[in-house]
C-alpha cells in the first residue's frame, strides 16, 4: 500500500511540474516571476538629459549612410547612424551620462519628420549598464515631440514609457543640434 501511495505521489508531482512548464518544441511556459529577473514593485522614473547630434566637423556622432531622394525639400529617404552623447546639461562638457546609439531616417515626403530607432545606453550613475529603447516618429516642426519607450535592459527590463524631445539649439549652417530629452519610464 505504501508503494502505491509513493508511486501516485511521484506521478502527481511529475504532472504538476509538466503542467507548470508546457513545451511546444520551440518555446516553453515558465513561471511569471522567476527569481532575480523582475522588480518587486514597479516604479516611475524621470530622466533628463541633452542629446548632441553632430553631423559636421571633426567629431561626428551622426553619419549619413543613405543620401536623401534627389531634390527632396524634406531630405526624404536619408538614413543616418548615430552614437550621440547624452549629457547632464546643454554643454558637451557638462558630463556625459551615456550615448544614444541607433539610427534615424527622414521618413516623410511632406514635412521634416524622422523615424528614430535608438538605444539610450547609460554609462554613468545609478543606471550605468542599463539601456532604454526608443522607437517612434519625431516631427521636427513640433515644439515638443513624443516618442515611445518600448523596452530596456538591466534596471529597465520590461520598461515602457515615453520621451519628450525639445530642440534646444539647431545650427542652420552646419546642421548640428542639441535636443533636450525628458524620459518617463515605468520599470
Amino acid at each position: 500500500m505504501s508503494r502505491l501511495i509513493f508511486a501516485l505521489s511521484l506521478l502527481l508531482s511529475c504532472l504538476a511540474v509538466t503542467a507548470a512548464k508546457k513545451s511546444h518544441g520551440y518555446s516553453e511556459t515558465v513561471e511569471a516571476s522567476p527569481p532575480n529577473t523582475l522588480p518587486k514593485k514597479e516604479k516611475l522614473t524621470h530622466i533628463h538629459f541633452f542629446w548632441h547630434d553632430i553631423v559636421t566637423g571633426p567629431n561626428l556622432s551622426a553619419v549619413a549612410v543613405v543620401p536623401p531622394q534627389p531634390d527632396s525639400p524634406t531630405f526624404f529617404g536619408s538614413v543616418s547612424v548615430i552614437d550621440d552623447a547624452m549629457t547632464i546639461g546643454p554643454d558637451l562638457s557638462s558630463g556625459i551620462i551615456g550615448r544614444a546609439q541607433g539610427l534615424y531616417t527622414l521618413a516623410s515626403r511632406g514635412e521634416l519628420a524622422l523615424l528614430m530607432a535608438m538605444n539610450l545606453v547609460f554609462t554613468e550613475g545609478e543606471y550605468e549598464g542599463s539601456t532604454l529603447t526608443v522607437l517612434g516618429r519625431n516631427s521636427v516642426s513640433m515644439k515638443v515631440r513624443e516618442m515611445p519607450v518600448i523596452g530596456g535592459t538591466n534596471a529597465f527590463r520590461l520598461a515602457r514609457g515615453y520621451v519628450h524631445a525639445r530642440t534646444y539649439q539647431f545650427n542652420l549652417k552646419n546642421g548640428n543640434a542639441i535636443v533636450e530629452y525628458d524620459v518617463y519610464v515605468w520599470h
